[in-house]
């Protein structure tokens, strides 16, 4: 929009006590990595032209002296020149046309829908099909979206390859016979599935979770689903499973929840070997100016509490930002961390296309009103470099419009089915419909005795707790005294499970040792603090994706058990819920709850409750497993310790969407 910030005292001759006629002397050119010495003037040229120009890079509050070393040298490589060749050019300007193409077709042939354009950050497909593509040259294999509405049906669309006859029909208010419409949910809330050739031969599989309006809260379904997968592709490096996050810079930087899952980054429970994020800054919230929006310089410092680097790229130079997209993905494969990617854009229209923003920012619309599209401005520089010419640029439009008016032409005699298969093989075997016939969960004594004795073992060496022994010999003693608590019930049922095969993930605030002090899932060396699980030392234990999983024969000739994952989590509630909710999506042959420390606190992940736990499976059709436990009881604790307020849960029951379990007996614990 041709304004600029002011120049940093600090970047001018003054601040550094020199002079015009300095800037011919020669220096040590070493630290931008050139051997020799230089003219003072050719090196802040370079300097001018590495860090002033498209993007704009901030790594210095890095503390890992490695990673800022490595981001350095990578930055200042290329001097500023991405080095795309034509080849490079003609796609990059093809993937604009396509995002341009799709948006104007949908604003003129349904001018009343509501579809949050992606008009004035084009860019982002450019940008999402070089990460992507980038990702599987370094060895990803799959990769795990999350996104809100601006810009999601291009990417579907652009991105995933959901084809125009699906997202023309869902526009067309089409009904078929047996039709799942989801619910009734809009189209710029469901998710979406699909594999991806790229030129390098290799096989990319791409995974957008379902959102609700409910902003940033996706993010933390992102990282648990992803989690989950990097454990069922025995992906240990976290290198093969990616999460990627794309957010508004509003929201980036109002809602909570981001910081609550950048938290993650390091955490053992919870990493996934870090994120790639990318916030689409519109520079505009619903109505609210960045003034108004945060206090911060810019909408990713919370990006700083992790040590994440950032680089700032202006959208309008879709080479910059191509080139912005290889170095996030390269500095996430090697440094395991998050990194965030600002792309700074416009928004050509107000928050959907028929708000009006002229009633709030006048001077805004009108400079955008009078802005040239990307796609134009990229279009007449690779013109004026004689990349491509006026037939070339004729025929791709004429190839695309083709396109669009067969594809509408169809759907308009013969719908197609918008909504993908909602399960999985992984699926295969289980049941979608409620039955209220009772299962059978009895276990014959001998594997009880079997589990108690594991229960009551420790390690040769492992000085227990003096206070815990009498547990352990009591737990080792259930069979014979037949004395069953709730805390025995509950681990005896995760015991017996594991020996059948189902692995267990048990999250929540301060759950290995337990709120109550009654569970006692880890043990610690009373002088190392060395930790010890009984649960996974009932058998040998088996990994998932190994030569040795759950079931095979152990050396002792038993069949091996599966693993017993328990984390005490961030003290946080909705995004640890969604974690594990994201988790729960995709493997529904683990077992996975969350813990509330006490049920009261369950309404601090009231929105993840709402939007996704009680209403995912008609909403999207997405399917889940998850336990929520939540103690509570009349304690003489107060009102904020006696209640998980479960008349909300039965208020939220319906379609067989979930049960409320509230068990008297050890017996029904069990």
């Amino acid at each position: 929009f041709g304004r600029e910030r002011e120049r940093p005292v600090d970047l001018t001759l003054e601040y550094h006590e020199l002079c015009c006629e300095d800037l011919d002397r020669p220096v040590d050119a070493s630290a931008i990595g050139h051997e020799g010495t230089m003219a003072l003037s050719d090196i802040v040229e370079r300097l001018e032209r590495t860090y002033c120009g498209s993007i704009g890079a901030e790594f210095m509050h890095v503390t890992d002296t490695a990673a800022r070393a490595w981001l350095l040298e990578r930055f200042e490589r290329e001097g500023g020149c991405f080095g795309l060749n034509r080849s490079d050019k003609a796609n990059l300007l093809e993937q604009l046309t396509r995002a341009e193409m799709f948006e104007r077709f949908l604003g003129k042939r349904y001018p009343g829908e509501k579809r949050f354009s992606l008009e004035g950050s084009e860019s982002l497909i450019p940008l999402l099909d070089r990460l992507l593509e980038h990702a599987s040259d370094l060895g990803v294999e799959e990769i795990v979206l999350g996104m809100a509405h601006r810009g999601r049906l291009n990417v579907l669309n652009n991105i995933l390859g959901k084809t125009y006859q699906q997202m023309f029909t869902e526009f067309e208010e089409t009904w078929l016979e047996d039709f799942d419409d989801s619910g009734g949910d809009v189209k710029y809330h469901r998710g979406y599935s699909s594999t991806r050739r790229f030129a390098n031969g290799r096989m990319l599989h791409l995974a957008m979770a379902s959102n609700p309006s409910h902003l940033e809260c996706v993010g933390a379904v992102v990282l648990g689903r992803c989690r989950a997968k990097q454990r069922l592709r025995a992906d240990f490096e976290r290198n093969r499973v990616i999460p990627v996050i794309i957010h508004g810079d509003a929201a980036v930087a109002g809602q909570g929840i981001v910081a609550e899952i950048l938290n993650y980054s390091q955490l053992e429970g919870y990493t996934t070997g870090g994120t790639v994020h990318i916030v689409v800054n519109n520079q505009i919230g619903f109505t609210t100016l960045p003034e108004d929006a945060r206090t911060s310089r810019y909408c990713t410092d919370v990006a700083k509490m992790i040590d994440a680097p950032v680089l700032h790229v202006n959208g309008e130079d879709p080479e910059a930002v191509v080139a912005a997209a290889e170095f996030a993905m390269e500095f996430r494969q090697e440094f395991r961390r998050d990194m965030f990617i600002d792309l700074q854009c416009y928004r050509r229209y107000g928050h959907n296309e028929q708000d009006e923003m002229s009633f709030t920012q006048p001077i805004l619309a009108g400079l955008i009103k009078g802005k040239k599209s990307i796609l134009a401005s990229y279009t007449q520089q690779l013109l004026d470099e004689n990349v491509i010419n006026k037939a070339d640029i004729a025929a791709i439009k004429m190839r695309m419009d083709e396109a669009l008016e067969q594809a509408q032409k169809e759907v308009k005699a013969n719908p197609h089915d918008p909504t993908i298969d909602p399960g999985s093989s992984r699926w295969v075997g289980l049941s979608h419909k409620f039955t209220f016939d009772p299962g059978e969960t009895a276990v014959p004594m001998e594997t009880l005795r079997e589990v108690c004795a594991g229960l009551g073992r420790v390690p040769d060496g492992f000085e227990v707790n003096r206070k815990l022994k009498p547990l352990l010999k009591a737990r080792a003693g259930l069979p014979e005294t037949g004395e069953i608590s709730y805390a025995d019930a509950e681990t005896l049922a995760y015991g017996t499970l594991l020996l059948e095969g189902y692995a267990l993930r048990l999250s929540g605030q301060d759950c290995r040792r337990g709120t109550f002090s009654h569970r006692h899932a880890v043990l610690r060396d009373a002088g190392t603090a060395e930790p010890h699980i009984p649960l996974n030392n009932i058998r040998e234990l088996g990994i998932l994706g190994t030569d040795t999983p759950p079931g095979s024969v152990g050396e002792d000739g038993r069949p091996r058990q599966a693993k017993f994952c328990v984390y005490d989590s961030p003290l946080s509630e909705a995004s640890v819920l969604g974690f594990d909710y994201g988790y729960s999506l995709a493997d529904p042959n683990m077992m996975v709850i969350w813990e509330a420390q006490f049920g009261d606190f369950v309404n601090g992940a009231q929105a993840i409750i709402d939007q996704f736990v009680a209403t995912a499976e008609i909403k999207w059709d997405r399917w889940s497993g998850l336990v929520m436990l939540l103690p509570h009881g009349y304690e003489g604790a107060g009102p904020e310790h006696s209640s998980c307020r479960i008349e909300r849960f039965l208020k939220l029951c319906g379609n067989d969407n979930m049960q409320v379990v509230y068990p008297s007996t050890a017996a029904q614990t069990f």
